[in-house]
């Protein structure tokens, strides 16, 4: 079986166009670390852990599993796009303010996941979150209740949730 020749192609990233060479199939993962892009981390790579979420058009998915040419125009944003150095996105702040993490190998996918959910339920009860975070995400350091902490913090705060979505310098 010959190898099939690399696909140039043009992904819409954080608010600004990244040209990417890839083979077809190549997970958007890898295609966004290739670009250093290195916040999306790799886990279980079969789309069960949570750890490489993206939002693709709003929604959180794994881009583990999401072959790179799948993407089209659609608007990626990674954890990068979610803040700055210099100023964190609202679920980051409030992660940080309740020292959410632990190792923090898992809470990039997290914070990108809440921050899908929390731009399209501003005010999710307790029970869609943990189904939320149920449903995908594996912190094996046991800080899932300082996540809650953090999450009910930022839902009873006037932080807009949606305010950590614009691209960088923007």
């Amino acid at each position: 079986m010959t190898p099939r020749p690399p696909i140039p192609l043009a992904l819409q990233v954080n608010g600004r166009w990244i040209s990417v060479t890839v083979a077809q199939g190549t997970p958007l993962l890898a295609a966004l670390r290739a670009a250093g892009l290195t916040g999306t981390r790799f886990g279980c790579g079969e789309g069960h852990c949570g750890v490489c979420t993206v939002l693709v058009n709003g929604r959180p998915v794994a881009s583990c599993t999401l072959a790179t040419e799948q993407v089209g125009s659609a608007e990626i944003t990674t954890i990068e796009g979610l803040g700055s150095a210099d100023v964190a996105g609202p679920v980051q702040s409030a992660f940080l303010d309740h020292q959410a993490a632990q190792c923090g190998y898992c809470i990039n996918g997290i914070i990108v996941a809440l921050t899908g959910l929390l731009a399209r339920r501003p005010r999710p009860d307790r029970a869609e979150i943990l189904a939320w975070l149920d449903e995908r995400h594996i912190c094996r350091c046991g800080a899932h209740l300082r996540i809650l902490r953090a999450v009910d913090a930022l839902l009873a705060g006037d932080a807009s949730p949606a305010a950590g979505m614009a691209g960088p310098g923007q």
